[in-house]
Parts: structure tokens; C-alpha cells; sequence
């Protein structure tokens, strides 16, 4: 009990302080440090661009649960509260035990998460050969004489292929700790984030930004809590690049990072976009495009500000302003401000399940 005190007067000096709190100092030829933050910037479009338009897909084929208003309100308070967990749990128990157990339920995740990766890239080797018999669970939840269905998961032998190869991928990455398997199962994280968690609207967004905006800045600048947890769990929860790649090679390890939850909240933001530009009928893209455009902007930012002052620097503090500021300037160049607040996810899945259940009919 003593030392959980001891740890949370320490957190409260640290927030009375104000100083900007560095990670690990980055040593490295100008050249390294370009190639390393131009890799990561790159990578982390990856999943934003092909999760957004996953993103659509799912919601165009079936019902998809969408962050309302009250939980975009409520995540920046939810997150803190993990976070400061996470850091207690890291400065009373043994990092290595708490890295062993987050290994065992990352396993399980990434093993799940990697396996639509792998499957659309076997399926033209493996489709051939093994037997086409396709299976289906239903998970159906039963009250009184209603049923809802609340997972539908099919697959076949090829499905079980890429169970297999990704459970040995994820196995290879907890023994070794490979940076290059680092990121693959980062971007995997990273896809299944901005595919699955969904904004129902742009003021829902907004209100989800804004206040991990603030949230973002106090835990930088105002404690040493995000880089601690950042830079003690070995687990594929940030994307890494050596910044003396050239020197050493892959196997290097002093290494740029950048956060998932810095490509995932914006992301799923940007998601947003798309969705609202595909709602329009029109071959347009522009507020999708603006957007991701706007977040590599904000990015570079980011790291110009992190090179110049050698500090940690939270990434939604440029991100944010970024993303929202180019949707306004957007809606306002087409004279659609109004249009923009008034689109509503649920709206369109009402309007796409009326008119199947009206060709039905």
C-alpha cells in the first residue's frame, strides 16, 4: 500500500512540474533518422488507407456497432484510467512478469488479428489443393423468443492454414522480439482498429479527438506515465524502425517508435470520412483524401517538433488539429457544413436495410 502511494505522489510531483519528459535518446546520422520517421510515416498510412475502406465494406454488408456520443466522451477518462493502471502495475510487480503475461494475451490477439492478413495471400496456393469444405460457427444469444446473433465466424481448410502460420508468426515474434515482426503485427493491430471501431458521426468524432487531444498532452508533458508504458512493455502495441539501419542492419536496436493509438484514433476519424464521402453517390473522395493527406502533414510536424526540441512529443497534439482542421476547410470550400453534421451512420445503415428489405419484398 505504501509504495502504490509513494507511485502516485510521485505521478503528482511530475504533473506539477511541467517539464517535458524525453524517452530513450535517439542517436543516429541525419540520414538514419530520415529513413527510420519516413518509414514509419509510411507504414502508418498502410493501415488507415486500407482499414478505411474496410471500414465501409463491414458496414456495408452487415450491422456494425458505432461509438456514440456518451462513449467518445468518456474514452479519454477510460484510457487515463488504463494508463495509470498500466504504470502502477509497471512500478510494483517485476517488468518481467508483467511483459510475460501481456506476451500470452498477445499471442492470442495478434494470432487472430494476422490471420485475415494471411489468408487473402494463401488462399491462391492453397485454395487448389486442399478440400472446399467451408464450416460456420454461430453464436447466438437467446432471450425469451428472441435471438440475436452475436458473432457469425465461417471458415475452411485454408482458414485453418492461416490459423497455423500465424500462430508460428506470433510464436517467432515472442521468442526473438524482431522489430520487422513487431510491425507486422502492429499493422495488423493497427488494420483491425480502424476496420472495427467505428464513428457515428463527425460530432462524434470530433468530441472523441478533441478529448484525446488534451489527454494526449497531459500524459506527455504533464508526467512521465506515457513514455514509461510505452517504452517498458515488449509487445507490438507501437510501430519501430532502427535509426541506424544502414550501420547495422536489421539486427539494430536502437529504434524511432511511433504509438498505434497515434494511427488508430485518427484513423478511425478519417474512416469516418470515407464513409461520409461514399454516402454522397459521387466519385469524389476528397474529405478522405484531405484528411489522410492532413495526417501525414500532422505527422512530419510531429517529428520536425520531436528532432528539434530531442523530447517525447504527443502526436494528437498535431494530429488532431490536422485531421479536423481539414475536414472544416473542406465542408466549407463545398458548402457543406450543414451536410457534414447532419450525416449519421446509423442513418445509412437504416436507409441500405429499407431498401433491402423493399428489392426482398
Amino acid at each position: 500500500m505504501e509504495q502504490i502511494n509513494e507511485t502516485i505522489s510521485a505521478i503528482v510531483d511530475n504533473a506539477t512540474q511541467h517539464s517535458n519528459k524525453t524517452g530513450k535518446t535517439l542517436k543516429g546520422t541525419t540520414t538514419g533518422l530520415t529513413i527510420a520517421y519516413g518509414a514509419l510515416i509510411f507504414m502508418s498510412v498502410i493501415p488507415i488507407f486500407f482499414g478505411s475502406f474496410r471500414s465501409f465494406t463491414r458496414s456495408k454488408k452487415s450491422k456494425v456497432e458505432t461509438m456514440s456520443t456518451k462513449d467518445a466522451m468518456m474514452f479519454p477518462l477510460i484510457a487515463s484510467v488504463a494508463l495509470f493502471g498500466l504504470y502502477i502495475v509497471i512500478k510494483i510487480l517485476s517488468k518481467e512478469y508483467v511483459n510475460l503475461l501481456m506476451a500470452c494475451y498477445f499471442f492470442f490477439i495478434g494470432t487472430g488479428c494476422l490471420i485475415p492478413m494471411i489468408e487473402p495471400i494463401i488462399r491462391p496456393i492453397f485454395g487448389a489443393i486442399l478440400p472446399k469444405t467451408a464450416y460456420q460457427f454461430l453464436f447466438i444469444q437467446k432471450e425469451d423468443d428472441k435471438k440475436e446473433t452475436l458473432n457469425d465466424i465461417e471458415f475452411d481448410y485454408v482458414t485453418l492454414v492461416a490459423l497455423v502460420l500465424s500462430a508460428v508468426f506470433n510464436a517467432w515474434y515472442a521468442i526473438k522480439k524482431h522489430w520487422i515482426a513487431n510491425n507486422v503485427l502492429g499493422l495488423a493491430f493497427a488494420l483491425t482498429g480502424v476496420e472495427l471501431l467505428q464513428l457515428n458521426s463527425v460530432k462524434t468524432g470530433c468530441i472523441l479527438l478533441g478529448g484525446l487531444f488534451f489527454y494526449d498532452i497531459f500524459w506527455v508533458f504533464g508526467t512521465d506515465v506515457m513514455v514509461t508504458v510505452a517504452t517498458s512493455f515488449e509487445v507490438p502495441i507501437k510501430l519501430i524502425f532502427p535509426v541506424d539501419l544502414i550501420e547495422k542492419g536489421i539486427s539494430s536496436t536502437n529504434y524511432a517508435m511511433l504509438g498505434l493509438g497515434d494511427i488508430v484514433i485518427p484513423g478511425i476519424y478519417i474512416a469516418l470520412l470515407l464513409r461520409f464521402d461514399m454516402s454522397s453517390k459521387t466519385d469524389s473522395k476528397r474529405y478522405f483524401y484531405n484528411g489522410l493527406m492532413a495526417y501525414v502533414v500532422g505527422l512530419i510536424v510531429t517529428v520536425a517538433v520531436l528532432l528539434l526540441f530531442k523530447a517525447a512529443q504527443p502526436a494528437l497534439l498535431y494530429l488532431v488539429p490536422a485531421c479536423i482542421g481539414s475536414t472544416f476547410v473542406t465542408a466549407l470550400a463545398k458548402g457543406q457544413i450543414k451536410e457534414l453534421f447532419a450525416y449519421s451512420d446509423e442513418d445509412i445503415q437504416k436507409n441500405s436495410e429499407d431498401s433491402s428489405e423493399k428489392k426482398d419484398n
